[in-house]
């Protein structure tokens, strides 16, 4: 008590009493301006001739105040969903691109929120706006369309620290879209597509290569044996025949043409 009569001083005991003296002269007209009711998710900052109450919000559920000498404020503490609107950008390595997210907090002081800053909705927009545009100017297009998470971390810790005087609790960050121009779709679009193709030649060298290989080794040991050389080529015909109806001509080994001559010469 000795407190707030420092506070308001004499003559604002004054005008309080004589606006409790008016209270119980009205009563019981005057109960229904006096009593307020707070929401479950409302806090109420109560100004006594100008200086806040107890310095700390009051609720919920019913508060009493003085008609003439007491006003009051109330603070919704659900949390807020702030959208930023498409942000033009110009990345680290001279990209221009438009970022669009979105800012999730909620208050946790209410008296923090109406006494230290004029709207405090308003100032946490602005510095969301402005917190990811030097946020993302300082990274690469690469990073900013891989490293989402990261960045949206980052702006919220920072965002966090500043809004704190405010008030506020930033509870998530969120980058929705990246948007680039077309002519850097194309161009992009262009890499990936050479990466891919040169990444097929480059299966298909290591294919080649192993295939080349893998004859190489067959005809080594289809060269130490003539007869299994014979049979391949006989099962190789025999494949093509079934597979195709068709009369297939093909020349008789040299060897076997020899061993005819031999014997006929020798009969």
């Amino acid at each position: 008590i000795a407190d707030r009569r420092e506070g308001i001083g004499v003559c604002g005991w004054i005008l309080v009493s004589l606006s409790f003296l008016l209270v119980l002269i009205t009563f019981p007209i005057s109960i229904w301006a006096c009593i307020k009711v707070i929401r479950e998710y409302e806090r109420a900052v109560v100004f006594r001739l100008g200086r806040i109450l107890s310095k700390k919000a009051k609720g919920p559920g019913l508060i009493f105040i003085f008609p003439c000498t007491d006003t009051f404020i109330k603070v919704d503490l659900r949390t807020v969903t702030c959208n930023i609107p498409p942000q033009e950008i110009l990345t680290k390595d001279a990209v221009t691109t438009q970022v669009d997210g979105v800012v999730y907090y909620r208050i946790h002081s209410a008296v923090s929120a109406v006494a230290n800053v004029t709207d405090v909705h308003s100032a946490t927009f602005l510095l969301a706006q402005t917190t990811l545009r030097n946020v993302l100017g300082t990274q690469s297009l690469a990073q900013l369309l891989a490293g989402r998470e990261e960045i949206a971390h980052s702006i919220q810790a920072i965002l966090d620290s500043a809004t704190e005087q405010w008030g506020i609790k930033v509870a998530r960050v969120e980058i929705k879209d990246v948007r680039i121009p077309v002519a850097m779709q194309r161009a992009m679009a262009a890499e990936a597509e050479a990466a891919r193709e040169a990444k097929a030649k480059i299966v298909a060298a290591e294919g080649e290569m192993n295939a080349s290989k893998a004859l190489k080794q067959a005809s080594m040991v289809l060269s130490e044996s003539p007869a299994g050389l014979q049979l391949r080529y006989l099962q190789t015909l025999t494949a093509l025949a079934a597979e195709n109806n068709s009369t297939i001509v093909f020349p008789l080994p040299i060897n076997m043409l020899e061993s005819f001559g031999q014997k006929n010469r020798g009969g």
